[in-house]
C-alpha cells in the first residue's frame, strides 16, 4: 500500500514538474510561437515515451520488473526536466532574481540523491514507511513546480524578448538523438523493433521537421516586422525637419539624416566620416565638446545619464551662421544628436529682448536698461576706480517743433538727436532715451574721472545737439540743457539720477542751452567757477 502511494505521489509530482517547466518557459507569444512550443513539448514527450517503451520492452524481454522500469524512467525524466528548467532560467541571474534558480538547484540535488540511493543501495530504506528514494524524488519535483512562481521565475523570463542562443537551436535535435540512441541500444542488445516504437520515433522526427518549418516562418515574420519598423522609423527620420546625427566613439559622423540638406545645405554623403566639431562656431566649441566629453565618460563608466542640451552656431553651406539647439544622448554606436535650426526663433527672441530694453523710436537703451547699467557701474566701483558720471539732458525748443511741424517732424528730431548723442560719447559709455525729449548718458572710466573731462564731453554733446535739424525742406533749431552728477561713495542709482535731474533743471532756469554740475556742499554751485572757459555760457 505504501509503495502504491509512493508511486502515485511520484506520478503527481512528475506532472507538477512538467507544468512548472511549461510555466517557466511559456511567457506569452504569437500563434507561431505557441505552435513551436507545442511541437517542442511533443518532441520531448515523444522521445521520453520512445525511451520508456524501449526500457519496458527490454525489461519485459529480460523477465524483469516492469514497475522498476517505470521508476527508472521517472528518474531519467525528472533529471531532464530539472536540467531544462535550469537552462530556461539561466538568463535571470540578476541580483534579487536568483531565488528560482537556487530552488531549482536544490531540487536537482534532491533528485540526484534519489538516483544515487536507487543505484547504490539495493534497499535504500524508508522514511515514515515511504521509500527514501521516492520521497527525495517527490520533494525535488515539488520544488521544480514551485520554482517558476518565485523571484526569477516566469515573471522575469521573457522568451520572446531574449536572444536565442546557439544551444537553443541545437537543443531541438536532442529528442531525435534520444530516440535514435535508445532504438540503437535496444537493437544492439538483441531486442526487436515493433510498430509502436517506430511510430513514436517517427512522430518525433516529423515533429522536428514541422518545428523547423514553423521556426522558419516565425523568423520570416520577425524579419518582416523588423523591416516594417525600420521603414517606419526611417520615414519618420527622413521626413523630420530635425537633423539627426550619429557620432561614433572616436568622434566621426556615422550617419546624418537627409534633413541636413534642407537645413544647412550640405549633402549627407559629404559629411559622413567627418569629425566633430563640424562647422561649429569657434566661440561655441568649448561648450559643445564639454557636453560630448561628459557623455563619452558616462558611456565608458557604464552610467547612462539623461543626456545634454547644447545651443551653438553652425555655419551653413552659404556661409551664414545658423543658431542650432541640439539634444545629445547615448546611442549603441556612440552618441546621437537631435538638432533643430532655431535661427528665426532666436532672432525673434533677440528682437523682443531688444524692444524690452531699448527705445523703439531711436534704438537707444530705455530707462529700464539705463537704470540697470547705472546700478552695475555703482556696484563694481571700488576705492581704486574712478567714479562714474551721469549726464541728464532735455531738448530745449522741442515742444515748439513738435506742435508746429507735427509729430512726424518731432520724431525725426528725436532720432537725429539720439544719433548725435551716441556719436558724442565713447563706445563703452551708455547713451539712453528716458522718455519724451529727455536723454541721458553714463560716463565711466576716464570720462568720469574728473569734472574737466566730464565737462568736455558735455560741451561736445551740447554743441552737437545745438546744430540745426534738417526736417523736410526746412531747418529746426533745438538746443539742450544738461545736468551732471558725479557718483559719491554710498550713493544709490535713484539718488544719482535725482542729482543730475536737479542740475538739469538748474541749467534750464539759467537760460537753457547750458550745463550745470550738481554738488553736495554747497547745495548748488554754478559751473562758472569749476568748468573750463569753454563751458561758461
Amino acid at each position: 500500500m505504501v509503495e502504491l502511494l509512493a508511486v502515485a505521489g511520484l506520478t503527481v509530482c512528475l506532472g507538477l514538474g512538467v507544468a512548472g517547466l511549461v510555466v517557466a518557459a511559456a511567457d506569452g507569444g504569437t500563434t507561431l510561437v505557441w505552435l513551436r512550443r507545442l511541437l517542442d513539448g511533443w518532441m520531448i514527450a515523444g522521445s521520453l515515451l520512445t525511451l520508456s517503451w524501449v526500457l519496458l520492452m527490454h525489461r519485459g524481454e529480460q523477465g524483469g520488473d516492469v514497475s522498476g522500469s517505470l521508476l527508472d524512467l521517472a528518474r531519467v525524466v525528472t533529471d531532464i526536466l530539472v536540467l531544462g528548467l535550469l537552462v530556461a532560467l539561466r538568463f535571470c541571474l540578476r541580483r534579487g532574481e536568483r531565488t528560482s534558480v537556487t530552488v531549482s538547484t536544490v531540487a536537482l540535488v534532491l533528485l540526484a540523491m534519489s538516483d544515487m540511493l536507487r543505484i547504490l543501495l539495493t534497499a535504500p530504506g524508508t522514511w515514515y514507511g515511504m521509500p527514501l528514494a521516492a520521497t527525495c524524488s517527490m520533494t525535488g519535483l515539488f520544488l521544480v513546480a514551485a520554482s517558476p512562481w518565485l523571484p526569477g521565475g516566469a515573471g522575469v523570463v521573457g522568451v520572446d524578448q531574449r536572444e536565442m542562443p546557439v544551444v537553443g537551436v541545437v537543443a531541438a535535435f536532442v529528442p531525435v538523438v534520444v530516440c535514435v540512441l535508445a532504438m540503437a541500444a535496444h537493437t544492439l542488445a538483441g531486442g526487436h523493433t515493433d510498430v509502436v516504437m517506430v511510430v513514436l520515433a517517427g512522430s518525433v522526427l516529423l515533429g522536428l521537421g514541422v518545428r523547423q518549418g514553423v521556426t522558419h516562418a516565425d523568423h520570416l515574420r520577425i524579419t518582416r516586422e523588423a523591416a516594417a519598423r525600420e521603414a517606419h522609423y526611417r520615414t519618420l527620420v527622413d521626413g523630420s525637419s530635425d537633423v539627426i546625427t550619429i557620432v561614433g566613439p572616436e568622434g566621426r559622423l556615422l550617419y546624418i539624416s537627409p534633413a541636413v540638406r534642407q537645413v544647412f545645405g550640405y549633402r549627407p554623403e559629404d559629411l559622413v566620416g567627418a569629425r566633430l566639431p563640424l562647422y561649429a562656431h569657434p566661440d561655441d566649441l568649448d561648450q559643445l565638446m564639454q557636453a560630448v566629453e561628459t557623455l563619452r565618460q558616462q558611456a565608458e563608466s557604464g552610467a547612462r545619464g539623461p543626456g545634454s542640451y547644447v545651443s551653438c552656431r553652425v555655419r551653413a553651406a552659404d556661409g551664414r551662421w545658423r543658431q542650432v539647439e541640439s539634444t545629445i544622448s547615448h546611442h549603441p554606436d556612440g552618441l546621437v544628436f537631435n538638432s533643430r535650426d532655431v535661427t528665426e526663433r532666436a532672432a525673434v527672441q533677440a528682437e523682443l529682448e531688444h524692444l524690452a530694453f531699448h527705445d523703439a523710436l531711436t534704438g537707444l537703451p530705455n530707462r529700464a536698461l539705463f537704470a540697470d547699467r547705472v546700478t552695475y557701474a555703482l556696484r563694481k566701483r571700488t576705492t581704486s576706480t574712478t567714479p562714474p558720471a551721469l549726464l541728464l539732458l532735455d531738448l530745449d525748443g522741442f515742444k515748439a517743433v513738435n506742435d508746429s511741424a507735427g509729430h512726424a517732424a518731432g520724431d525725426a528730431v528725436l532720432v537725429q538727436a539720439a544719433r548725435r548723442l551716441q556719436a558724442s560719447v565713447r563706445a563703452e559709455d551708455t547713451a539712453a532715451r528716458l522718455g519724451g525729449d529727455e536723454f541721458a548718458a553714463l560716463l565711466e572710466g576716464e570720462a568720469g574721472a574728473s569734472q574737466f573731462r566730464t565737462g568736455e564731453v558735455a560741451e561736445r554733446i551740447l554743441s552737437a545737439l545745438a546744430k540745426p535739424y534738417r526736417i523736410g525742406g526746412t531747418d529746426a533749431a533745438v538746443s539742450a540743457s544738461i545736468g551732471i552728477a558725479v557718483a559719491t561713495p554710498g550713493i544709490t542709482p535713484d539718488e544719482l539720477l535725482h542729482n543730475a535731474d536737479l542740475a538739469m533743471y538748474e541749467a534750464k532756469a539759467a537760460g537753457k542751452g547750458r550745463i550745470r554740475i550738481h554738488r553736495q556742499e554747497p547745495r548748488h554751485i554754478h559751473c562758472d567757477a569749476s568748468l573750463p572757459a569753454a563751458t561758461r555760457r
